[in-house]
């Protein structure tokens, strides 16, 4: 029999080798360039060793491996303007690591009360409400979650259109709490079985509704569309300046030599800044250029009047008409707006950035009639591609195409199915980055867009519910799920470190 020092060995051991497969596999699999697949796997290593070790290990061995992963980030943390290490940066990578723990302990929990299939679908019930709480309470919405990493995976992002992205924070941690029942000590055959067959049952509605969707696309209207960012590295120039007079006149000629057919371009946010609401350096050459190319612009812009700067969306109509002005309804600095603004001919809806952390106004433009949403973007470089993965997911939740113009980032064009069909990275030789393509009109309105969060609401009664039977149930009352470890008390599970 092993002497009590060899299992605290041991039990060390296990922690140890948790804690380094948990945190290289988050650091890959999340993070600012995921490998989408590592993603499913991160959480297993630290899920197969909670119920062997006490549940202060567990816990702690949670919370440091997914704190640990966040090293991904901490360099452009470090010298990011909107999430700085300290304190944003770190309240963010230490709030998710908390979450995780809070979902390995709620798990752990379950093994330990002997209930496989509860176990089951409490980590990803944990953690996909807790996120949702943190959504509606966070002034910084929500981004680089585990649906945002899934986002170069249409086929995942499917469940979206019907759950939001809570549907897909709880497929990817279904699979690794699956395989860490199925693995877990003192089960019979038969627990492990009913385990494994609702993931399962759970993968193949969401994968395989998924699936069907991405085939069953209805090859509707299709619109070619425009995303035009200067790779130049100064912010808002002043129309006042010849620097800003000169990059309009280049951005006037880069939409001049677009393809035949262009319908709706896109500049990225804060193009362009002046303190006159009604600057004539801007509206009078892109009318003219709306109007000569018979196409739609929107264009960034900040006004400050001295004693509030507003981030604005211009809307160039292709008739050359008055602009139409969409204020930025998430912002930290500009005051916020309240009223959606289309593109001429109702399909098009107009956002800024920031807008998509949040679910709204992307659902009400969605309610609207918006098939396709033109968005002006500005991000830090590094985290281009996690923010337009954001705007995908929005899409893919509401069935509308996205042009996203991204100034130093990641600018991209995707379909109402989460399929990207231009993206590139700011940044090049030349003057600008440009994107065209033919995207079909996004199917619209889609289950989420009508009924909300639903999802993430049942997510949070099924954790309640794991929270309430987690009790212990009356002496001599067997565990339903059969496991032999519950009925024989701790067994050798609980010798921790």
């Amino acid at each position: 029999m092993d002497s009590g020092r060899e299992r605290a060995n041991r039990a060390r051991g296990l922690v140890a080798a948790a804690l380094v497969g948990s945190a290289v596999l988050f650091f890959f699999g999340t993070g600012l360039t995921p490998v989408a697949t590592l993603t499913w796997l991160a959480p297993l290593p630290v899920l197969l060793v909670a119920p062997r070790v006490s549940c202060l290990a567990a816990v702690t061995v949670a919370f440091v491996a997914f704190l640990l992963g966040t090293a991904n980030s901490w360099a452009f943390q470090l010298r990011s303007h909107d999430t700085p290490l300290w304190p944003i940066g770190l309240l963010i990578d230490a709030g998710l690591a908390a979450v995780f723990a809070v979902t390995v302990a709620a798990f752990r929990l379950q093994l330990r009360r002997g209930r496989a299939v509860l176990a089951t679908v409490t980590a990803p019930a944990v953690w996909t409400g807790v996120l949702y709480l943190v959504s509606i309470t966070n002034p910084m919405g929500l981004g680089g979650t585990m649906s945002n990493l899934q986002g170069d995976v249409p086929v995942v992002l499917q469940a979206a259109a019907a759950t939001g992205m809570w549907g897909v924070e709880f497929l990817v941690l279904l699979v690794p709490s699956a395989l860490a029942v199925v693995l877990a000590p003192g089960f019979r055959a038969a627990a492990r079985v009913r385990a494994g067959a609702l993931a399962v049952t759970l993968l193949v509605v969401g994968l395989g509704a998924g699936a069907l969707r991405l085939a069953s696309e209805d090859a509707g209207p299709v619109r070619r569309v425009a995303a035009i960012a200067t790779n130049q590295r100064a912010w808002a120039p002043n129309l006042a300046s010849p620097a800003g007079r000169d990059l309009v006149a280049a951005y006037v000629d880069r939409i001049a030599a677009l393809p035949a057919g262009v319908q709706t371009i896109v500049l990225p946010e804060q193009s362009f800044s002046s303190s006159e609401a009604r600057p004539a350096a801007l509206l009078e050459p892109m009318r003219q250029a709306a109007a000569v190319r018979r196409a739609d612009i929107v264009v960034g812009f900040a006004y400050s009047d001295g004693k509030a700067k507003y981030n604005y969306a211009l809307v160039f109509p292709a008739d050359g008409g008055e602009p139409l002005t969409y204020l930025k309804h998430h912002d930290a600095v500009s005051p916020p707006g309240h009223d959606l603004v289309f593109v001429p001919g109702g399909e098009t809806g107009v956002e800024i950035c920031f807008d998509v952390n949040f679910p709204r106004p992307s659902r009400d433009y969605a309610q609207a009639g918006a098939r396709i949403l033109a968005i002006p973007a500005s991000d830090e470089d590094d985290n281009g591609w996690q923010h337009s993965r954001t705007a995908l997911v929005r899409g893919v939740e509401n069935g509308q195409a996205v042009i996203w113009s991204d100034r130093t980032g990641t600018v991209l064009i995707s379909d109402g199915w989460g399929r990207v069909r231009a993206d590139a990275h700011t940044g090049g030789p030349g003057p600008f980055t440009t994107l065209v393509a033919d995207v079909p009109l996004g199917p619209g309105a889609t289950p989420y867009s009508r009924f909300g969060d639903w999802y993430a609401w049942l997510c949070l009664a099924v954790a309640l519910s794991a929270l309430v039977t987690a009790f212990p149930a009356r002496k001599g009352k067997p565990p339903r799920d059969g496991s032999r470890t519950a009925r024989a008390g701790s067994g050798n599970a609980e010798h921790g470190v």
